[in-house]
């Protein structure tokens, strides 16, 4: 039965893993193409990426709420109630994408808070007016993400990222050096943002298609209309809104080290935007078995299953901490040469070694902290986990890596970190740290529940948030 569970988990994991990377690969594709430009223009993707980012995934949390409500659904056989669920999941979105286009065009605060040089500044401001043209798309399309991920369909969602994926280098390449024969002028990295933008409602507009025409989804009723509804979308928000918080308080613990980072000039801001980008990309490896997992805890749970959801989660633990050995391996094996592959300023090279080497360590507790995560939602618990992160994210990694980097002695951050204590190394120490208390944290939240379970039996009710 184990093994049967950890080829199920996988038949999930692997749809989710390629389709979150060829999301990642824009995000990489952006680096690198900003990268061959100048250290400026890496630099300011890297900012505006970090703001962008920030925004996006704090909204996009919420809509992760519609996962375990629809997964625990299916699990009970209730598909009728998902394509209710998830039309008002659309209205949430469009709701969502208003505030998010405000804060991305009126970017003024994180710019003054981040204090870069100005040229920095005008191509990060210009690349987030343009991300925030497709805010309201990405969002859209999250949803649609959540739900077939949810029914056990998450090969769809990575069929349209990838068909997405494959016009990312050239429309980069359109907007960032123009095309005089149209007029097109040239945007240097600023472009990637309209390409990210245009792609976004790309996506969206294969989505609905793809409802349109597939057949599979007929029995789940989403082609209906329907007018807002507070009853579901309460239900949504109740959920999605602590995911959300908790994804905005652990991705913007990203930004302000990026804003922070940018204070110490365009070589650390870019050898940190590498490593940023790394840890982004080794994540997925860890949040497709997230994913997987926490898809199958929540339809067993659904299907009054207890027992059989404790297995899946257990198992897709064993498994995430498996792969985040061999991940971390890899990195500390072929830093060098992964560094000389997103920049050919030596000196951006070398500040990025020790930050790779961090990068390695960081992953192990990025991972088991998603897996603890993504199982906690499948329980419908995400308040207490969202405080968790409020302390360990912000408090330990963010708090602790400025007090490294900015308030201890240049002496003693020699002492500690060599020359690697004049770039980024402290936030990624303090982060390294406070994900191990948000792995413990959460570890221990599961742990509780699993031990109620087993005190009032194996089909009790789920213990409150």
């Amino acid at each position: 039965m184990i093994n049967g569970m950890r080829r199920e988990i996988l038949r999930l994991a692997w749809p989710v893993f390629i389709a979150q990377l060829a999301v990642m690969a824009n995000g990489v594709i952006d680096t690198v193409m900003a990268g061959r430009l100048s250290a400026i223009d890496l630099a300011a993707i890297g900012l505006g990426a970090s703001i962008y980012v920030t925004i996006y995934i704090g909204l996009m949390g919420t809509l992760l709420g519609l996962s375990p409500i629809v997964g625990q659904h299916y699990g009970a056989g209730r598909f009728g109630q998902i394509g209710e669920m998830f039309r008002q999941s659309l209205w949430v979105a469009l709701a969502l994408a208003v505030p998010g286009c405000l804060v991305l065009i009126y970017n003024e605060p994180f710019l003054a808070f981040s204090a870069p040089r100005p040229e920095v500044a005008d191509l990060a401001r210009t690349y987030l007016w343009a991300t925030a043209a497709g805010l309201p798309a990405a969002l859209l399309f999250r949803a649609f993400n959540s739900m077939n991920v949810a029914i056990s369909r998450p090969r769809v969602v990575m069929v349209v990222n990838l068909a997405a994926l494959v016009f990312k280098i050239p429309l980069n390449a359109l907007f960032m050096h123009g095309w005089d024969a149209i007029g097109l002028t040239a945007m240097g990295g600023a472009g990637c943002g309209v390409a990210t933008a245009v792609l976004s409602w790309t996506t969206a507009l294969l989505a609905l298609a793809w409802i349109r025409l597939d057949s599979g989804y007929a029995k789940f009723e989403l082609r209906g209309f329907s007018l807002p509804r507070w009853t579901p979308m309460r239900e949504l928000l109740m959920l999605g809104l602590p995911i959300g918080a908790a994804y905005l308080v652990e991705v913007s613990s990203f930004t302000f080290m990026a804003l922070f980072v940018a204070r110490l000039g365009s070589t650390a801001a870019a050898s940190h935007q590498v490593a940023a980008n790394l840890a982004g990309l080794c994540y997925m490896v860890g949040i497709g078995i997230a994913h997987a997992t926490s898809t199958l805890v929540a339809q067993s749970i659904g299907a009054q299953d207890r027992v059989r959801a404790r297995r899946f989660a257990q198992n897709g633990l064993r498994m995430a901490l498996l792969a985040a050995l061999c991940t971390a391996a890899m990195l500390l094996l072929g830093s060098r040469q992964i560094a000389a592959a997103y920049s050919n300023d030596l000196s951006v090279v070398q500040a990025a070694l020790p930050l790779i080497a961090a990068v390695a360590l960081f992953h192990l507790f990025d991972s088991m902290q998603t897996q603890f995560g993504f199982i906690l939602r499948a329980y419908k618990v995400a308040s207490a986990p969202m405080a968790v992160y409020l302390v360990s994210m912000w408090g330990v990694g963010i708090g602790g890596g400025y007090a490294l980097t900015f308030m201890l002695p240049a002496n003693a951050r020699l002492a500690l970190f060599g020359t690697a204590g004049d770039g980024a190394i402290g936030f990624w120490i303090a982060g390294f740290v406070s994900l191990i208390i948000a792995t413990l944290g959460l570890a221990w939240l599961l742990l509780r529940i699993w031990r109620d379970e087993r005190q009032a039996g194996a089909n009790a009710a789920p213990p409150g948030q």
